[in-house]
C-alpha cells in the first residue's frame, strides 16, 4: 500500500461519515415538516454541528494532501471532489436547519394546512441526495447521469407547488403567511436538489474525468 492511500481511505471515511449526517437531517427535517413535530430539533442542531467539525477535517486533510502529496491523476481528482462535495453537504446541512424553522413558523397556524406536492417533493429530494452519495462512494456515474435528469422533475414541480400556493393565498388571504413559509419551504427543498445535482456531477468528474456541469456534454453532443 502507498503512504498515500491510508490518508485518502481516512479522507474517504471523513465523506461517508458527512453523507449520513446530511441525509440524516434531511430526513429528521423533512419528517418535521410533514408532521409539524419538532420534537427532534435538539438532534437536528447537533447534526449540524457534527457535519461543519467534519467539514473542518475533510478541508485540513485535503490542505495537507495537496500540499505534502502532490497527487495526480485519480488521487487529484478524489481530493478536488472531496472538498467540493463536503461543501455541498454543509449546505444541505443549513437547508435541512431551514425546513426546521419554517416547520416551527408553521406550527403557529394549526388550521391552515393546504394540500401541495412538498410530501412528493421533500420524498424525490431524500431520494437525490442518498443516491447522489451512494453513486460518488461506488462510482456509479450511470446513477449520477440519471440524477441530473431528475433535478429538471424537482424544478418543474417547486414551479408548480408555489404555483398551488399562489392560487390558495389569494383564496383566502389568512393563509397568506403560512403559505409563503411553505413557498420558501419547496425552494429549499429545490436548493437541496441543485446541492444533490452537484455530487453527481462530482461523481462523474471523478471516475470519468468529464465536467459535466451546466449540461456541458449535453453542449459538445449537439
Amino acid at each position: 500500500m502507498r503512504p498515500v492511500d491510508e490518508q485518502l481511505h481516512n479522507l474517504r471515511d471523513l465523506i461517508t461519515r458527512m453523507c449520513q449526517h446530511a441525509t440524516t437531517m434531511i430526513q429528521i427535517s423533512t419528517t418535521a415538516l410533514g408532521s409539524r413535530d419538532l420534537s427532534q430539533a435538539a438532534t437536528l442542531n447537533q447534526l449540524e454541528q457534527e457535519v461543519n467539525t467534519l467539514q473542518r477535517e475533510v478541508d485540513d486533510q485535503c490542505s495537507k494532501l495537496l500540499a505534502l502529496k502532490q497527487p495526480v491523476a485519480n488521487d487529484l481528482r478524489f481530493i478536488i471532489s472531496a472538498m467540493k462535495i463536503s461543501a455541498d453537504l454543509e449546505r444541505i446541512g443549513d437547508q435541512s436547519i431551514s425546513l426546521l424553522n419554517h416547520c416551527r413558523k408553521l406550527t403557529e397556524y394549526p388550521d391552515v394546512n393546504p394540500t401541495t406536492g412538498i410530501p412528493k417533493m421533500s420524498g424525490l429530494v431524500i431520494n437525490m441526495v442518498t443516491d447522489a452519495v451512494s453513486a460518488f462512494l461506488s462510482g456509479d456515474t450511470a446513477t449520477a447521469r440519471e440524477i441530473l435528469l431528475r433535478d429538471d422533475d424537482v424544478d418543474a414541480m417547486k414551479e408548480q407547488v408555489i404555483q398551488d400556493l399562489m392560487d390558495f393565498m389569494i383564496s383566502d388571504p389568512r393563509a397568506i403567511k403560512p403559505g409563503l413559509q411553505l413557498v420558501l419551504t419547496a425552494r429549499n427543498l429545490e436548493r437541496i436538489a441543485d446541492h444533490a445535482t452537484n455530487i453527481a456531477e462530482d461523481c462523474v468528474y471523478l471516475v470519468e474525468s468529464k465536467d459535466v456541469r451546466h449540461h456541458a456534454e449535453e453542449s459538445e453532443q449537439a
